[in-house]
């Protein structure tokens, strides 16, 4: 076996190895996991749409005994509703079942009204088949971190009354998209954008000559809080064709502390014309964070100053997911510097994304784009689930390049990368 087959053989079973990566999204839904009283003990979820795009959205709270797994009865909560640490909302709400469900009208001014029925002893809101419960006014209608706080006064019976059940806090986001003009190196205009799923993004920029992208976020470091915050997912995007940022990956920093690369993901399947970075801290990450943080002696900040950093090295793998995220392809090239002239092999696997393991036997087909116009294809079948395609770039095809791997395993799905 020659020494370039061996190191191709080589590399496909590094790709072939699982390593462990994480693609996550904001949630919807935010549970209050350990509510004790008068000896049940129960949980309540608070689930609501991640984007307020209709006329009419719905929020849903429902309590769960915790032993039984069924919903717990005659419910009365006392709900406050923050806003950037306003209270936009604040009332008794029933739930004969457990479940309340509440329609919500988000409107740009006026006043905020409640719509339903109200009981007679503590005056709670509720709904009925032909008055569903409904709140109108300016609620709901900016992205960023919504905070429940949640009193329990009555379960069981409608009379049985609770008096200091404590109150309990959940945390709900709208995603927040936003857009941002910076310099290039020569001075030209170059639209950044961004989209939280956690809380508002600001005082963003991006520095030419570092080649980096800094923007923060408000975050409350307190036990009390990150112990129900299950994941901080935040994007930056730029476009694909802006060279002076394009990089093969990036090395993530938070507060000036380097992230696993599992935390940085680059996406060029979303948009067309755009590359996206994801951010994705899980409760592990950020509780390593604060320990690291904790390390200077300082104050902890009452944020997360968000770093990206267009790495000078390529690292492989890397990775990219397709639009419904059912597969994962790992890329790597060799040799690690694509020249004119000199052969390039490409070497990648398919993966399931849910187990990380390689896909045996995947059709797919490989394409190289420059400047809108298709270098190569090729079709063929992985029947390890990695593979490697060879193509050797001539004069004048440099750069930006765009390898795309479409139709994986006859599903129609594709998903690409860009260097």
């Amino acid at each position: 076996m020659s020494a370039k087959n061996f190191l191709i053989l080589s590399m496909i079973f590094c790709l072939l190895f699982p390593a462990s990566s994480v693609y996550g999204h904001g949630l919807g839904i935010d549970t209050i996991s350990s509510i004790n009283i008068q000896e049940k003990q129960f949980s309540v979820s608070i689930e609501m749409p991640m984007y307020f795009e209709n006329e009419q959205e719905q929020i849903t709270i429902t309590a769960t005994d915790n032993e039984t797994d069924e919903n717990v009865n005659n419910v009365t909560y006392l709900i406050g509703i923050f806003y950037k640490d306003e209270m936009i909302l604040r009332n008794y709400f029933f739930a004969e079942n457990g479940i309340l469900p509440i329609t919500v009208k988000p409107t740009n001014d006026g006043e905020t009204t409640i719509v339903g029925e109200k009981d007679s002893l503590l005056g709670a809101w509720y709904g009925t088949e032909s008055k569903p419960l409904e709140i109108t006014g300016p609620v709901f209608n900016s992205g960023g971190l919504y905070t429940f706080e949640i009193e329990i006064r009555t379960i069981d019976e409608p009379t049985n009354i609770i008096e200091d059940s404590g109150v309990y806090t959940a945390d709900l986001t709208i995603v927040e998209s936003k857009s941002f003009l910076q310099k290039d190196q020569n001075n030209q205009d170059v639209e950044f954008g961004t989209k939280s799923y956690f809380d508002s993004i600001s005082n963003f920029q991006y520095d030419s000559e570092n080649k980096e992208v800094i923007f923060e976020m408000p975050f409350d470091w307190n036990e009390s809080q990150m112990s129900h915050v299950n994941v901080i997912h935040v994007e930056t995007q730029f476009p694909k064709d802006f060279e002076e940022f394009l990089s093969p990956s990036y090395t993530g920093y938070v507060n000036d502390i380097k992230l696993f690369k599992s935390s940085v993901t680059v996406d060029d399947y979303t948009y067309d014309n755009e590359r996206t970075v994801h951010f994705v801290l899980l409760q592990d990450h950020l509780r390593h964070l604060k320990n690291e943080m904790r390390k200077s002696e300082q104050p902890l900040p009452d944020k997360i100053e968000f770093k990206l950093i267009a790495s000078q090295e390529t690292k492989f793998p890397l990775i990219a997911y397709t639009a419904s995220e059912e597969f994962k392809v790992n890329l790597a090239w060799d040799p690690k510097d694509i020249e004119v002239g000199v052969p390039t092999n490409f070497v990648f696997t398919i993966r399931d994304s849910y187990t990380d393991s390689p896909m045996r036997l995947s059709d797919y087909t490989f394409v190289i784009i420059q400047n809108n116009e298709e270098l190569h294809r090729v079709s063929d079948n992985a029947e390890v689930g990695g593979d490697f395609e060879k193509f050797t770039f001539s004069e004048g095809q440099t750069g930006p390049t765009i390898v795309k791997f479409e139709n994986i395993r006859n599903t129609g799905q594709e998903t690409e990368f860009a260097f």
